[in-house]
């Protein structure tokens, strides 16, 4: 085609189809081109002797802001864009961005600003005329597609030999071929997606991988290839889009690349291979259909590609490649009913019945039959949809509606992006500037421009849905949940944001993470495709609480400690109590959600079916430790699968707590008896490793005591331990009868320093229980093991009121029947004596004063601690047993609860209403206590607590709401206050 005829046709369009988009706007355009006309004197002729070609001109400038700026910055270009042949001055351009690295007569390189400088003219012209082109219908927009390809596959190569050849120059790299740096260099960059199928939008990114083979021989040392390509990428990605004065060239994007989160921007060929064909994820298959080597080493590049076909292209159609195919459908979500396509910011790309439906029409089909059809692997489109229609897998009224359609709504993506040069697909919601596309695509208004393209959406829309007619819709009914590919899809990040969650950015990317298998849980594919399945439903559970983004990390953190996923995933999707109960400690019990996260093991006893029917009985537990520790011959061994099994059954314990399946108090009693089995477990295994190193002690005998709220059963989840080692000989005189033999005090001493050690030193399994024994005799000053006759002597003769207030909350937790048989007849006749009431009473005062003095509570969720909390409780119950010897009244302590306490001592020495008080408190600060020390490790507040904390608490305190629930405790600590200070003064 000459000039002649590229003027002729532009001229007859700027009567039948492009018309200005305003007299404002033309009249200014006019304006500009009569200053353009003095300004340059060849111009001048163009115009004058053709009007119909100044009107498709001042049309066109009207239209897109983005081509007046362009003739403006170089208008001196325009006589030569009107004056030779559009198409063969569109390829000399492209020949010159090609070239544009090649050194001078001299044999010197460009500059990286000249190699800069050149593609930049280069893209700016040719772009320049091919909108004119396509606005013109000069070409039709297959053609212009490709020839912007072809332009991006100049400038990439362009700059690939300029690197290669600098990096050269420098001695960095030895060249096969100075002449053709990329000749042989084993560095493969494949062109992906519209670039790879030669079909790139007016204002597109490029999407590129790069490959690199280290033994290609430019490197003499392969490991310095490693460091030295991505360098080398970085630069390309500088020298095609940074902006200049001359503008940019194209925005370029690696994130194709496997797994980019983690990886460098040029990936050994050899890793690229094996992480394709173990982790690769599917829409990765969808992707590589387009995959084209579009510069450095192509026949390296089309070797790769060849390598890469049996990951893309299935050889059977077996069950797992329709999963795989599937898992794609399921994580774009296709709206079906839900209103009439809007036309008005409407997105032509990924909107409903948009470019992507099309482009996913085809390529899944290319997935399903292009293992055994290799004439179905196509990159381009159009040649797709022809292939499939030649292979009867669509009619061909089918192939051409998707064919028309598709380049229709390329047109309009072209038009959308040509009025400023942004990478955009989204309509304008105004009609002023809806009028402009509808302008540049050649309606007459807006009206018949909405009909056309409504028409042409729903074609798509209903095709598109036939394809998967049977599959269940699976994402949210909130909108888009895409997680494909590397950049965030915008409707997807408001559907995270509609679901609740805050920074749905960040959301996103952790979603993809799971798809690229960098967890060993998600590194198979039917794991990741029961997960993908799975995420519509994990999100919406998650986005239902406060705190949706935290709660989902913890469940991430979880996810990246797993070994294995299937089974879970499996379970979770066909359970969905299990889903909500993940959910709830995730988003409610931080603690939980930091042991299972860290602990993964410990979510095991979740999955039995009997866990909230069976209760944690001593018995029930004592049977599985047993059966635990069977086997376990080596000490260290010992405390290590002590350590698993408590955590385990803390956690699921706690579980029970959390879905009500036990009360507080039950808790308690159950967090006690696994600690009097652990504590036992790990005394029997000190035991034999003091006697294989040092021998037995003759007529010895050891017990532990359990204090404070290990000896009254109302441990916590968090509760640490407080003990009192016993131990009592007949011979003053004996050493034990080892190969190393000690001395009674320090034999014994040694013994309780190991008992401490087993039960608190941190494993690779953690801590068991931190231990406390300040309240052992003369406290931190005493010695560490307490013989049972000083025992005995300290409490009858040195002991403070406090320590035998402590004295009611022990009882024998192990160790020998009788050594704590007496102990326990000890306690109880000291418990049991008379006392001077009065002075009981102002001792037991005297000692709450002083932990309120230096004690102060944080809050009121502070709740032992507070004027009328758990302290004064506990206080009133020790107060009562030691005054009842001097009501003669008999006292039983050793083994039993506060409320048991008061309500055996309560019942014959406290008012009734006043007791019933004491009771209601109680079991109002047990609850709420036990569901916080279970959920989180610091001080309670429901400002800063997670929503769904605040409502297991509210629950726990039998109120609908917190600030009734904090009025509650207002009350019943006033309450409590009062009756023991009446209490102290009877």
């Amino acid at each position: 085609m000459d000039v002649n005829e590229d003027r002729r046709r532009l001229s007859d369009v700027a009567a039948d189809v492009i018309r200005p988009f305003n007299q404002t706007e033309l009249k200014s355009a006019t304006m500009d081109l009569k200053e353009w006309m003095a300004e340059t004197p060849e111009l001048a002729p163009v115009f004058d002797a053709n009007a119909d070609l100044k009107s498709f001109f001042l049309s066109a400038m009207t239209l897109s802001p983005h081509l007046r700026d362009t003739a403006r910055l170089e208008v001196s270009f325009l006589p030569m864009a009107f004056g030779e042949p559009l198409a063969g001055m569109i390829r000399s351009l492209v020949d010159d961005a090609l070239g544009s690295w090649k050194a001078d007569e001299d044999g010197a390189l460009p500059s990286e600003a000249e190699v800069m400088t050149r593609l930049r003219v280069a893209k700016r012209r040719v772009a320049f005329l091919l909108a004119l082109a396509d606005l013109g219908r000069v070409l039709s927009t297959a053609e212009v597609t490709a020839w912007l390809s072809a332009l991006a596959d100049a400038a990439v190569s362009a700059t690939i030999d300029y690197l290669l050849a600098s990096a050269a120059a420098d001695g960095r790299l030895t060249l096969k071929d100075p002449a053709e740096p990329s000749k042989g260099s084993g560095l493969v960059v494949l062109g992906m997606g519209k670039l790879g199928a030669g079909e790139l939008n007016y204002s597109s990114d490029i999407d590129i991988v790069v490959f690199f083979d280290p033994a290609s021989g430019l490197v003499a040392d392969p490991d310095d290839a490693i460091d030295l390509f991505p360098r080398l990428m970085r630069r390309l990605v500088r020298i095609l889009q940074e902006r200049t004065a001359d503008g940019y060239v194209f925005r370029t994007d690696l994130r194709l690349r496997p797994d980019p989160g983690s990886t460098p921007l040029a990936i050994p060929v050899e890793a690229a291979l094996l992480y394709y064909e173990s982790r690769g994820q599917n829409w990765e298959r969808a992707a590589f259909i387009k995959a084209r080597p579009c510069a450095g080493d192509l026949e390296a590049g089309a070797a790769f590609v060849r390598e890469l076909r049996p990951f893309v292209f299935r050889k059977y159609l077996d069950y797992a490649a329709i999963s795989d195919i599937h898992s794609i459908k399921r994580q774009i979500h296709v709206h079906k009913g839900h209103g009439e396509i809007a036309v008005k910011g409407h997105n032509v790309k990924l909107g409903r019945g948009g470019i992507r439906e099309i482009e996913f029409f085809v390529q899944t089909q290319q997935l399903i039959a292009g293992g055994r059809m290799p004439e179905l692997r196509i990159r381009p489109t159009q040649e797709a949809l022809d292939a499939l229609a030649e292979a009867q897998w669509i009619g061909a009224s089918t192939r051409d509606e998707m064919t028309a359609a598709y380049w229709f709504l390329r047109e309009v993506e072209h038009r959308i992006q040509m009025v400023r040069d942004e990478q955009s697909h989204v309509l304008p919601d105004s009609e002023t500037e809806l009028k402009r596309i509808a302008f540049m695509c050649g309606f007459e208004d807006t009206k018949a421009f909405s009909q056309k393209l409504t028409s042409v959406l729903k074609r798509v829309e209903h095709r598109y849905a036939r394809l998967f007619e049977r599959e269940a819709e699976l994402a949210s009914d909130a909108g888009n949940l895409v997680f494909t590919g590397q950049q965030d899809d915008p409707a997807t990040l408001e559907t995270l944001r509609k679901l609740g969650f805050e920074r749905p950015e960040a959301i996103s990317s952790v979603i993809r993470g799971w798809h690229y298998g960098r967890y060993r849980v998600t590194q198979s594919a039917p794991a990741r495709e029961r997960l993908t399945a799975l995420t519509p439903q994990l999100l919406k559970a998650f986005g239902e609480n406060r705190r949706a983004d935290e709660a989902l990390l913890r469940f991430d953190q979880f996810l990246s400690g797993l070994p294995a996923g299937v089974q879970l995933f499996s379970l979770l999707a066909s359970n969905p109590a299990l889903l909500d109960l993940m959910v709830t400690i995730m988003a409610s019990a931080p603690r939980l959600a930091d042991i299972i996260a860290s602990r993964p093991h410990v979510f095991d006893g979740m999955l039995d079916p009997a866990l909230l029917s069976e209760l944690p009985t001593r018995e029930y537990l004592e049977t599985r430790l047993d059966e635990f520790l069977s086997g376990a011959v080596v000490y260290e061994d010992v405390l290590d699968r002590l350590r698993i099994f408590a955590a385990e059954q803390r956690f699921l314990i706690g579980i029970r707590l959390l879905t009500g399946a036990i009360s507080g108090a039950d808790a308690g009693k159950a967090f006690t008896h696994l600690a009097d089995l652990a504590i036992a477990a790990a005394l029997k295994a000190v035991i034999d490793e003091m006697e294989a190193a040092h021998g037995a002690f003759p007529d010895s005998r050891v017990a532990i005591l359990g204090m404070g709220k290990l000896g009254s059963f109302e441990l916590t989840a968090g509760s640490d331990v407080d003990l009192i080692l016993l131990y009592e000989y007949d011979d003053d005189s004996a050493e034990s009868d080892g190969a190393k033999p000690l001395d009674a005090q320090r034999y014994f001493t040694r013994l309780t320093q190991r008992l401490m050690a087993a039960l608190s030193a941190p494993t690779a399994e953690g801590v068991l229980f931190e231990v406390d024994m300040r309240l052992r005799p003369s406290g931190n000053k005493g010695p560490l093991a307490t013989r049972f006759r000083s025992f005995v002597k300290y409490q009858e003769e040195e002991a403070w009121t406090w320590e035998h207030m402590a004295l009611t909350r022990a009882r024998p937790v192990c160790g020998d029947q009788r050594l704590s048989d007496e102990a326990v007849a000890v306690i109880e006749a000291i418990v049991a004596r008379r006392r001077d009431v009065a002075a009981l009473a102002k001792d037991v005062a005297e000692m709450r004063g002083m932990i309120d003095k230096e004690k102060p509570p944080q809050s009121l969720w502070d709740m032992k601690l507070i004027a009328g909390g758990l302290i004064d409780l506990e206080f009133i119950g020790q107060y009562l047993a030691l005054a009842a010897g001097a009501e003669d009244i008999k006292v039983r302590t050793a083994g039993i609860t506060t409320q048991e306490v008061l309500e055996e001592l309560g019942s014959r020495m406290m008012n009734r209403d006043d007791l019933d008080t004491c009771l209601e408190a109680l079991r109002l600060y047990g609850e709420v206590s036990q569901i916080v020390r279970l959920c989180i490790d610091d001080a309670f507040d429901p400002k800063e607590a997670p929503s769904g904390l605040v409502d297991l608490v509210c629950h726990a305190g039998g109120c609908p709401a917190i600030g009734q629930l904090e009025a509650e405790i207002k009350r019943c600590a006033k309450a409590v206050r009062t009756i023991f200070q009446r209490t102290l003064k009877a």
